[in-house]
């Protein structure tokens, strides 16, 4: 039996004991079938000594049990890991931070605690998936919408705590930003409540987010600060209809003022739903960028530039394009709400961006709302509807890279500015990276508008069993690092393996940041016991000699990433 790290066998066993009291012998695991459950399937230190993997994991049914299990982590000092369902796939999945902690397995606890339609918020534990929340709206016949990232199994919750975010209307995209108050057991075993829910018999708690007093609800975001055992989120109501519209410009550096005029209409809230950033030279999949089938084939010539292994020549690209005909850049835009506003929001669209010398819009059919199931069978993603599916996964996985089998990805999720300036560098960058290391992957990869008001470029980097092909990526993800961190592009999440690297590069003022979350764990963990690691966050007896990396590029690349 693998052992919690500075904990005796007998110690443990007796903890075990005193965990199976609370839960039931049931739901407490350590073999090593049950625990091959809790290892990272995507991880890059997959069969090495340093990858993360549990000595245990425990499965609660509610917040009370919870608690109970947190006071005896406590009083042996046992380092435990929170996991929602644990499905974080690419970002380090069910495994925890620190190998040898005890997997704090929430997927039981998956009640509905409270939706209220008439206010638009539910209110749900950490079990609870995009999938089950879906499913009760139906089933109730409720006039709610969920926003969903794809895929759609993962808990709503630990989505959220987690960064991740979806592709619906721009207030519920971002899943944190959309919560409503918290309910955290806090290291000591303690419960408490954020915001209005900190007031017994509140009737506001998920309708006020400031509640009295400093908002502290982000302190429990890419954190370990506790375990969070409800949360509130803010839904949206249907929209009457949906319509995507098109807008094409004819050549390269058009991309600058395509994006600035965007921008001010987001700005504006003219453009709410989420736009995404494309080139018609790689091929269309027609009107709709979420429709099935493969995409048309490009022209000849632009399909030779394409595939020059020197990389793509985007001057000899843009001359391709203007032969044929073909646009260099698409932005595809989801419109929601009643067929009135669609019109007015199209109208406004096409008349910023008609600027644009050889701009063309061209808005698709404006469809009633929910569409019929055989128009949804046909649709690749269902996302945009607020239905969750899991048809991510039909796209398959890469097939292998360097000779080995490739069984999974792991990102790189640099933030950069809402620029096309900056568009056109992160494209070069990470271009050339593709090319030096023969990376999987489009000629062309472009950024995600998901967030407001910045671009998110994630890359998703092969995951192999082999030790060798994985150090290698490791090191891949180090350049990366360093290159992105020259620029000034930070990465917003990431997976266990990367988790000191990346905060390394957060060092403004000799590294405050760390410091201040350190000292909050020093007050509210001094055990230690609570996701020892998480996001490079520690508490004061661990941090001895664990080589943080300097905000220096030569120290980051060669920080570890053991």
């Amino acid at each position: 039996m693998k052992l919690p790290p500075n904990v005796s066998q007998e110690d443990f066993t007796a903890a075990l004991a005193q965990f199976a009291k609370v839960v039931g012998q049931e739901w407490v695991f350590t073999s090593d079938e049950d625990l091959e459950l809790y290892r990272d399937s995507y991880s890059v230190n997959w069969g090495e000594t340093d990858e993360r993997t549990a000595s245990a994991a425990l499965a609660p049914d509610t917040a009370e049990q919870v608690v109970e299990l947190v006071k005896i982590a406590n009083r042996y000092r046992i380092a435990i890991y929170p996991i929602s369902t644990g499905k974080n796939l690419g970002y380090g999945g069910a495994a925890p931070a620190l190998a040898g902690s005890v997997v704090l397995d929430l997927k039981r606890m998956n009640r509905i605690v409270e939706i209220d339609e008439r206010n638009g918020y539910v209110v749900v534990e950490p079990g609870v998936s995009y999938f089950d929340l879906y499913q009760h709206i139906q089933d109730k016949g409720l006039k709610l919408w969920i926003d969903c990232p794809s895929p759609g199994w993962g808990s709503v919750l630990g989505n959220a705590l987690d960064g991740g975010v979806g592709v619906t209307l721009a207030p519920y995209r971002s899943h944190f930003d959309a919560q409503c108050g918290i309910e955290v057991v806090l290291p000591n075993g303690r419960m408490m409540r954020t915001g209005m829910g900190a007031m017994p018999g509140a009737k506001t708690w998920q309708q006020f987010k400031p509640g009295f007093g400093p908002r502290i609800d982000g302190l429990f975001k890419q954190s370990n600060y506790g375990v969070v055992t409800k949360m509130g989120f803010w839904l949206m109501p249907p929209p009457e209809n949906i319509a995507t519209g098109i807008v094409t410009v004819p050549n390269y550096r058009d991309i600058i003022a395509l994006v600035d005029t965007i921008g001010r209409l987001e700005q504006s809230k003219i453009v709410q739903g989420l736009w995404t950033l494309s080139s018609p030279t790689l091929g269309t999949r027609g009107d709709a960028a979420h429709e099935a089938g493969p995409p048309k084939p490009a022209d000849p010539a632009i399909f030779a530039i394409l595939s020059d292994p020197a990389g793509v020549d985007m001057a000899k690209l843009e001359s391709a394009a203007s032969a044929s005909g073909t646009p260099f850049w698409s932005a595809e835009f989801n419109l929601y709400g009643p067929r009135r506003l669609i019109e007015a929001q199209w109208d406004c669209i096409c008349e910023a961006l008609g600027k644009i010398p050889g701009a063309r819009c061209k808005l698709n059919p404006v469809r009633p709302l929910p569409l019929p199931a055989e128009e949804l069978a046909g649709l690749f993603d269902t996302g945009p509807l607020g239905i969750p599916s899991l048809r991510t996964f039909s796209l398959g996985p890469m097939v292998s890279y360097d000779g080995e089998d490739v069984v999974g990805h792991v990102f790189f999720s640099p933030v950069i500015p809402r620029t096309g300036e900056a568009a056109i560098e992160a494209m070069e960058v990470f271009a050339a990276i593709t090319r030096k290391y023969r990376l999987p992957g489009p000629p062309l990869q472009f950024p995600s508008a998901i967030f407001e008001r910045a671009f998110l470029f994630a890359v998703g980097l092969p995951v192999t069993r082999s030790a060798t092909v994985n150090a290698k990526i490791r090191g891949i993800i180090r350049e990366l690092v360093e290159i992105s961190t020259a620029r000034g592009w930070g990465e917003y999440r990431t997976a266990p393996a990367f988790f000191d690297l990346i905060m390394g590069t957060y060092s403004y003022n000799d590294h405050a940041l760390r410091d201040f979350l350190e000292t909050i764990k020093d007050a509210v963990d001094p055990n230690g016991i609570m996701s020892p690691g998480r996001y490079a966050i520690r508490s004061g007896h661990s941090r001895g000699g664990s080589g943080y990396p300097a905000g220096t590029t030569d120290q980051i690349q060669k920080a570890s990433m053991q």
